[in-house]
C-alpha cells in the first residue's frame, strides 16, 4: 500500500466548491482508498492506495469529485515519502522559519522550467522570496500572504502548470498525520 496525500485546489474557498469533509472521506472510500483522513476544510486528504501510479489516482479522485459533487477540481498528488523529502529540502532561512505564517509550499503539477521560474520572479510585483526545487516552489511572503498578488493564478500563468499552495503549519500537520499512519 502507498500512503499518499491529495491536495485539492479551490474547495471551500469563499463559499465556492463546497464539500463537507465527511462526504469527501466517504467518496474516497467508495473509490476503494483506505483510511482517508482530512485536515482542515481546504482539501488535504491522507489515505492509503494499492495503486502505485499517483497520476492515475489523482485522475480517479478528480472524476469522483465531479460525479459526487459536480465540481471540476484539480488534484495534486504526493506520496508520503515524496512529501517528507520535499519538506526536508525547503529553502527557507533560519530567520524566515521564525515567521511560519509567511511561509508556503506551492505544489505543482509538474516540474517548473528554470526560465519560467526566473520570469515569475522578474514579473512578480511583490517582495516575495521564491525558491524552486523540482515540482515545488518555496515562498516567503515578506508582507504576508493576504496582501500578496502572487496567487495561484499568477503562478499557473507564469509556469504553465497547475498549482496549489499550503502554508507551513498545514504542511507540518500533514507530516504529523503521516507519522500517525506509520506508528
Amino acid at each position: 500500500m502507498v500512503l499518499a496525500v491529495s491536495l485539492l485546489r479551490g474547495i471551500n474557498v469563499g463559499g465556492h466548491n463546497k464539500i463537507r469533509m465527511a462526504d469527501l472521506r466517504a467518496m474516497y472510500a467508495s473509490l476503494g482508498f483506505g483510511a482517508a483522513r482530512t485536515i482542515l476544510q481546504s482539501g488535504n486528504v491522507v489515505f492509503e492506495t494499492a495503486e502505485g501510479d499517483l497520476t492515475l489516482v489523482g485522475r480517479q479522485i478528480e472524476d469522483g469529485i465531479r460525479r459526487a459533487f459536480g465540481h471540476d477540481i484539480r488534484v495534486i498528488m504526493r506520496s508520503s515519502a515524496d512529501f517528507e523529502t520535499i519538506f526536508s529540502r525547503h529553502r527557507f532561512s533560519a530567520e524566515q522559519l521564525l515567521e511560519t505564517n509567511k511561509l508556503a509550499i506551492v505544489f505543482l503539477s509538474g516540474e517548473a522550467s528554470p526560465a519560467a521560474v526566473d520570469e515569475l520572479r522578474a514579473k512578480n510585483p511583490g517582495r516575495e522570496v521564491i525558491h524552486t526545487d523540482g515540482s515545488e516552489l518555496f515562498i516567503f511572503y515578506r508582507d504576508g500572504q493576504a496582501r500578496s498578488k502572487l496567487d495561484n493564478k499568477r503562478i499557473e500563468r507564469a509556469l504553465g502548470l497547475q498549482s496549489t499552495a499550503r502554508n507551513w503549519n498545514t504542511c507540518n500537520r500533514l507530516l504529523k498525520l503521516f507519522a500517525e499512519f506509520d506508528a
